[in-house]
């Protein structure tokens, strides 16, 4: 059993709104350093970046609850999406606050859980799911 993970995620629209995609790279920490467990990544015909980047968390956290860890540490450059999770923004946009609460419940599954945000080149990976599922989609 995994006890702890860390989860990068990103999203992105070409168009905003348009062709969007979703991407979560999740790392077990649970043997002192970082290994990659699962890459995880959907495709949205029309959505807008936010949606996108709320999204990838959900699929991050919803394989987080399946694989029953216990501490998550939420990833991510969007600063916004960071923000709102912990309660320093208010979600203003309806259909962000139903992708809110999700994560909000989602979230309540593990024993201990936080959000962080980093530069987006530090973020490579989870971005280069985004891109891939999004090329994949409209050739």
């Amino acid at each position: 059993m995994i006890k702890s993970i860390r989860i990068y995620t990103d999203g992105g629209a070409r168009g905003n709104p348009g062709p969007a995609g979703s991407g979560a790279v999740i790392k077990s920490l649970d043997e002192g350093g970082e290994k990659t467990i699962a890459k995880l990544k959907k495709f949205f015909p029309h959505a807008t970046n936010n949606q996108a980047e709320y999204d990838a968390i959900i699929l991050g956290l919803t394989e987080a609850k399946r694989l029953k860890v216990e501490e998550v540490e939420l990833v991510m450059d969007s600063e916004l999406a960071v923000k709102q999770i912990r309660g320093e923004y208010r979600v203003k946009n309806p259909e962000l606050a139903k992708k809110f609460l999700e994560v909000y419940n989602l979230s309540r599954a593990f024993k201990k859980f936080s959000a962080r945000h980093i530069m987006r080149e530090r973020n490579f990976e989870a971005d280069a799911l985004v891109n891939e599922v999004i090329d994949e989609n409209l050739k």
